[in-house]
């Protein structure tokens, strides 16, 4: 019973940051890969960020330089700075190693 909880989304203009939070229980978190998705209106998933028990990190080419994706023991994080109005989805958090359903998500909208 894997449980993957987003958190810290919200209104925010553009410029402005916001840092995202992944509660994951039901699984040795620590030796998993993390990643970050994202789903803006009328499209489907994209790939944000992942990254690696080792530490290894990478980023979808829209978001380098603006987000940091990091983990400690039981949560995943992706910190969002310089947002822009293209960034408004709801992101989601999931271990791509793992054949997991969706959580909820966390609505991040950013406004001009």
């Amino acid at each position: 019973q894997v449980q993957l909880v987003e958190s810290g989304g919200g209104l925010v203009q553009a410029g402005g940051s916001l840092r995202l939070s992944c509660l994951v229980s039901g699984i040795n978190f620590a030796l998993e890969t993390v990643a970050w998705y994202r789903q803006a209106p009328g499209k489907g998933r994209e790939l944000v960020a992942t990254i690696l028990r080792n530490g290894g990190k990478s980023y979808a080419d829209s978001v380098k330089g603006r987000f940091t994706i990091s983990r400690d023991n039981t949560r995943g994080y992706l910190q969002m700075n310089s947002l822009k109005p293209e960034d408004t989805a709801v992101y989601y958090c999931n271990l791509p190693s793992r054949a997991l359903s969706w959580g909820r998500g966390t609505p991040v909208t950013v406004s001009s």
